[in-house]
C-alpha cells in the first residue's frame, strides 16, 4: 500500500499540491470571514441583552446544520465552485466563534469592568485593553475548533467543485483505489493536527502574560 501511494504521489505532484493549496485558501478565507462576522456579533450580544438570545439561537441551530447538507442546498442559490463553499464554510464557522466569544465576555468578572469605568476609562478602552484580553482564552479555543472543523468541511466542499483534497478522496472513492483515499484523507488528517498544535500553541503564548 505504502508503495502504491508513493507511486501515485510522484504521477500527479502539481495536483496534489495545488489540492493543498486549494484546500488551505478555503480555509483561510472562511475562517477569517469568520472572525470579522462572529466577534462584532459576540460584542454586540454581550452589550444588547436584547438581541443577545436571538442571535444564539439563530446560530445554534445554523451549528446543527451539517455541512454537507448546507453545500448541497447552496447549489441552486450560488451555484457551484469555490465562492459557495467559502460563503458556506464561513457560516458554520460563525456560531462556534460567537458562542465562544460570548462565553469568554460573559465569564469576566463584572467588578473588572465596573472598577476600570470608575476609574475613567472609556468604553473602547475598556473593551479592547480589559475584556477582549480576560475573554482571548475562550475566543482561541473557538478558533481551533473552527479552523479544525473548516479544514474537515472543506473536504466535503468538493462535491460543489470547489477543489481541494476532497477531489482525491471523491477519486479514490470512486475508483475504488485505497491510495488515492488514504493520500487525501491522510493529507486532510494531517493539516488538522498541525492547525490545531499551531493554534494551541499561539494561545498558550498569547494569554501566558495576560
Amino acid at each position: 500500500m505504502r508503495a502504491d501511494i508513493a507511486e501515485y504521489f510522484l504521477e500527479n505532484q502539481d495536483r496534489y499540491f495545488e489540492a493543498i493549496l486549494t484546500h488551505l485558501k478555503i480555509t483561510g478565507i472562511a475562517v477569517v470571514l469568520g472572525l470579522l462576522v462572529g466577534i462584532p456579533l459576540a460584542v454586540l450580544s454581550v452589550k444588547k441583552e436584547k438581541l443577545s438570545q436571538p442571535l444564539l439561537h439563530t446560530f445554534s441551530l445554523l451549528k446543527m446544520v451539517p455541512a454537507l447538507a448546507a453545500l448541497m442546498l447552496a447549489i441552486p442559490l450560488i451555484g457551484t465552485g469555490l465562492l459557495p463553499a467559502v460563503i458556506v464554510l464561513t457560516l458554520l464557522t460563525v456560531p462556534v466563534i460567537l458562542i465562544n466569544t460570548c462565553l469568554g465576555f460573559q465569564e469576566i468578572d463584572s467588578a473588572i469592568v465596573e472598577s476600570a469605568h470608575a476609574m475613567g476609562f472609556g468604553k473602547a478602552y475598556v473593551l479592547f485593553k480589559i475584556e477582549f484580553p480576560l475573554a482571548l482564552p475562550l475566543i482561541l479555543t473557538g478558533l481551533r475548533t473552527a479552523t479544525v472543523e473548516v479544514i474537515a468541511g472543506a473536504t466535503l466542499a468538493a462535491y460543489i467543485g470547489s477543489g481541494g483534497l476532497g477531489l482525491f478522496i471523491m477519486t479514490g472513492i470512486g475508483l475504488l483505489r485505497w491510495d488515492i483515499l488514504l493520500l487525501g484523507g491522510g493529507t486532510v488528517a494531517a493539516l488538522s493536527i498541525i492547525a490545531d498544535a499551531a493554534l494551541a500553541l499561539v494561545s498558550r503564548r498569547a494569554v501566558q502574560y495576560r
